[in-house]
């Protein structure tokens, strides 16, 4: 018996040192695409899936309660998504990174000191850090797929300029699904073990081409001349803040990096996420699954918060001028609160320490903003409502989420329409879900299909049980 083992050990070391030296020999030659390293790695999830279903399939995951059913499924365990984990006291991990690790490893542009968000994405799709080669491949492959439909524009420029930004939005990127590669390879009757390759070229049409409509419906409904042609030699974030108008601000670039890495994702039950997730399962090509997306994250109790935390900021400035004293500051607070309204931009339903999102961000302000009269605000409140909300027993985490600080940073650069925050919140988002569809489709994923119950069904349920 030791013999045999110890041969199949040695055989087990052959091959892992061949795979080993394959994968040099091919990294050396030259350097995969992202599309053929997700070819590369489906069999291997496959493998892992199926490995996991095998050892603990039938295994219970925990106790479903009555009051998760009528609590919109509060913590739920129910789905399945490998590209970001979220602790409720280390916060969000994507591929088991922390953000700080993401800052510190991603590439970055030249000159710049902020993660490249196509370094995100690259992470999010194959658990790997890429190259700086790597990413500056995918960066050109976006850049050369950014323009849009000439129908695409004309719908955008129809839109009246009182119609939300968040609504052109999405019905900009519905309409994308006119020229969907995953709806006619369908149609055309292709493998299901295929599905993954013409929804990965939707994906990455669908990245591409956002900050194009972004751009346009910017312009469109706040003015700020022609759009400029996209750069091909340009990474995402600086285009999109070109198409903004804000390409002449180095800061504001560097911001839109950081913005849109640590928005991208945030595991997969959050409503954005889940909305295309759902929608996705239907076999709804992405423009379509992420169309839905949008309708989910312009909903005031998802993506509008960051814009419920400025205002709120700015009539506490109103009322308590801007360098108010720390007891003004704390009165203010409690005044909100005994008015029978939260204080924004604090709590969690998830994590139970500061969000380092939030850290992040702050981070970037200290570096680049630090005298900024509201960016002082914001740390007299980050000083002073945890112990306002622990006294008055209000939250169960008294700390700061993502929301509490971005919309101060997009303000200071002169990006002070508040309604579009959320299109920048849908642009970053694009990653995480484009991710988890892409991986939907490469493993098989079935139609999401959760059983429901009445409220009569539930009593009966549990008198039956107790007769």
């Amino acid at each position: 018996m030791q013999a045999a083992a110890l041969r199949s050990a040695v055989q087990q070391s052959r091959r892992s040192a061949f795979a080993r030296s394959a994968r040099f020999a091919s990294t050396s030659a030259k350097a995969p695409t992202l599309k053929e390293r997700i070819a590369e790695l489906i069999p291997v999830q496959l493998e892992n899936v199926k490995a996991a279903r095998a050892e603990h399939g039938k295994k219970s995951f925990g106790p479903v309660i009555v009051d998760q059913l009528y609590g919109g499924m509060r913590g739920l365990p129910a789905l399945i998504w490998e590209g970001s984990v979220l602790d409720a006291d280390e916060g969000i991990r994507f591929r088991g990174k922390s953000i700080p690790e993401c800052q510190e490893l991603l590439p970055k542009a030249p000159g710049g000191s902020e993660p490249l968000p196509e370094a995100l994405f690259w992470l999010l799709l194959t658990g790997e850090v890429p190259t700086q080669e790597q990413v500056t491949a995918l960066s050109k492959d976006w850049a050369a797929r950014a323009s849009l439909p000439s129908f695409v524009e004309e719908i955008l420029d129809r839109c009246p300029p009182t119609l939300h930004p968040m609504s052109q939005f999405s019905l900009a990127v519905t309409a994308l699904n006119h020229d969907s590669a995953f709806a006619k390879a369908y149609q055309q009757g292709i493998s299901k073990k295929e599905y993954w390759q013409p929804t990965f070229e939707d994906s990455m049409d669908l990245i591409a081409k956002l900050p194009a409509i972004a751009g346009r419906i910017f312009r469109n409904v706040y003015g700020g001349g022609k759009l400029p042609a996209v750069e091909l030699d340009k990474d995402y974030s600086y285009n999109l803040a070109n198409l903004l108008g804000f390409a002449d601000k180095p800061d504001f670039v560097e911001l839109m990096r950081l913005y849109l890495t640590i928005h991208s994702d945030h595991e997969g039950g959050n409503v954005s996420a889940h909305t295309g997730k759902l929608v996705g399962s239907a076999l709804s090509d992405p423009f379509l699954a992420f169309g839905a997306s949008l309708n989910g994250l312009a909903g005031p109790l998802h993506g509008l918060a960051n814009q419920e935390v400025l205002l709120w900021l700015r009539k506490m400035q109103s009322k308590i001028g801007e360098d108010a004293s720390d007891e003004a500051v704390r009165e203010y607070v409690w005044t909100t609160l005994k008015g029978g309204q939260v204080v924004p931009g604090y709590g969690h339903a998830v994590l139970r320490k500061t969000d380092p999102r939030y850290m992040a961000q702050r981070e970037f302000a200290l570096k680049h903003l630090p005298d900024n009269k509201m960016f002082k605000l914001v740390s007299q409140v980050y000083n002073i409502v945890p112990g306002v909300l622990l006294e008055a027993g209000k939250a169960k985490n008294p700390w700061p989420n993502v929301d509490a600080h971005s919309g101060v940073l997009l303000t200071h650069y002169g990006l002070d329409q508040m309604n579009f925050y959320t299109v920048l919140f849908g642009v970053s988002r694009a990653f995480g879900v484009a991710a988890q569809l892409i991986w939907d489709r490469a493993l098989g994923a079935p139609l999401e299909r959760p059983k429901s119950y009445s409220t009569e069904a539930i009593n009966k349920m549990f008198k039956d049980k107790s007769a």
